[in-house]
């Protein structure tokens, strides 16, 4: 199992819409079979500051995600609104929910 971590810093005038186009992937990504979860995170501190917290059941399911249409047009949204490039994470699960992995 992977989980991955995505921190993205939103210029101020791109925040409405990259929430909305955010939210569409999220939903999309969900459907994914190898999607176990999907979650959108906004700072307290910072309104433009999100994370995406993602976890797949493999490294092909990761791999099918970044292909996926919702993906590919959130991708192409969203860079051109980031202050910087994103950063990202992948971890592999060693304990997840009630179950050690």
């Amino acid at each position: 199992m992977l989980v991955l971590v995505v921190s993205i810093d939103i210029l101020p005038e791109h925040t409405d819409e990259f929430i909305a186009a955010t939210l569409e992937n999220a939903r999309g990504s969900r459907t994914e079979p190898g999607n176990l979860r999907f979650d959108v995170l906004r700072a307290e501190d910072d309104p433009n500051h999100f994370t995406l917290y993602e976890v797949y059941a493999s490294d092909e399911a990761l791999a099918a995600h970044r292909e996926s249409p919702h993906y590919q047009r959130w991708a192409a949204a969203a860079v051109p609104w980031m202050a910087r490039p994103r950063t990202r994470v992948i971890s592999r699960t060693l304990f997840f929910g009630d179950a050690a992995s």
